[in-house]
């Protein structure tokens, strides 16, 4: 845009692009909708050269996606030190494995009637010589933005399952292992060949596996995950819906999937009994559970008091810390060698 007066004309311009772009296309009798993101330096303010300017243009253009797409952001410098991060995060990322920096940690899932542990949720784990220990909620979202979710995926499968077959062949008490599925696994790769070679490599028993995968993956109406969640659960592999109640909450999805386990996001979890509102909702999604003949666990349980309520509304397992703490796998074993 040129001979602009401010910041304000440009964003009206874009605001104008974003509303058109909202119609759909009409293509070969199909009506077809695209999500649509600008991203905007200013010249001179931000540099006086095109390359430059482009550069930081595709810059706030990730923001712009990262901020929910359909939307448009300005370019700033604070945005700029955080993609050379960004950039530095995913350059050490994609040697994570091969330095075996990535490890596992295992949270008990306790069942509520009986005080036993019944399911440990491998957690994925990064502790880089450098930077230290890097946060999950800064390294997936860069795993999954750069498809290295599907190699550490496979990883994080094979993984979890020897160690679950491992903890068996000691005589330990048998449980599920609960490992987490994004999106991005179901819609580019194999899963259902990478899940079987797991199996096949730990001789873990299927009915052991628990696939833990969001709503918003039952809203996708592809045939392909469609068909690779039917293939799954022909493995014998048990499929649950992570952070149950925070999505798409579809009964209408719930029906079409054989899904065996909802698990309460711990946000509706953490201020009950003292939020009537949280309650509600909790004991709906417990009701909504057994109906279906679901099984339901509670997460981020940390005290005595969530544990009355979700006893008696029915809930059948928890998962938090008050049960534990994730831990290593010599830690998880000693625990359930005592009990």
């Amino acid at each position: 845009l040129s001979e602009i007066q401010d910041a304000d004309a440009v964003a009206r311009v874009a605001e104008k692009i974003l509303e058109a772009m909202t119609a759909p296309f009409e293509i070969d009798g199909h009506a077809i909708t695209t999500s649509f993101s600008i991203g905007i330096s200013l010249f001179p303010d931000d540099a006086a050269d095109f390359d430059t300017l482009l550069r930081q243009a595709d810059t706030a253009l990730y923001q712009a996606k990262a901020g929910g797409r359909g939307t448009y952001r300005f370019f700033t410098d604070q945005m700029n030190v955080a993609a050379m991060e960004r950039m530095r995060l995913e350059t050490n990322l994609r040697q994570a494995l091969e330095r075996r920096e990535l490890y596992l940690e295992f949270q008990p899932q306790v069942d509520l009637e009986s005080g036993r542990i019944v399911g440990a949720e491998a957690l994925l784990r990064w502790n880089h010589a450098e930077l230290g220990q890097v946060p999950p909620d800064r390294f997936i979202p860069v795993a999954e933005d750069t498809g290295l979710i599907v190699p550490i995926g496979t990883w994080v499968l094979h993984e979890a399952c020897r160690q679950a077959q491992a903890w068996r062949d000691a005589g330990l008490p048998l449980l599920r292992m609960a490992v987490n599925l994004s999106a991005i696994q179901f819609r580019r790769t194999d899963l259902v060949a990478t899940v079987r070679a797991a199996l096949e490599a730990s001789g873990l028993d299927p009915a052991a596996l628990e696939g833990e995968i969001t709503e918003s993956l039952l809203v996708d109406s592809s045939a392909q995950v469609q068909e690779t969640m039917r293939q799954l659960k022909a493995l014998g592999m048990r499929l649950a819906v992570d952070d149950f109640g925070v999505g798409y909450s579809g009964l209408r999805y719930l029906k079409h999937f054989e899904i065996d386990k909802l698990k309460i996001d711990r946000s509706f979890v953490l201020d009950i009994p003292g939020d009537p509102e949280d309650v509600t909702l909790v004991h709906a999604i417990i009701q909504l559970a057994r109906s279906l003949t679901l099984e339901v666990v509670a997460e981020g349980v940390e005290n005595d008091a969530q544990v009355a309520l979700l006893r008696a509304f029915g809930c059948h397992e928890v998962q938090g810390y008050l049960f534990g703490r994730p831990m290593s796998a010599a830690a998880f074993a000693e625990r359930l060698a005592e009990q």
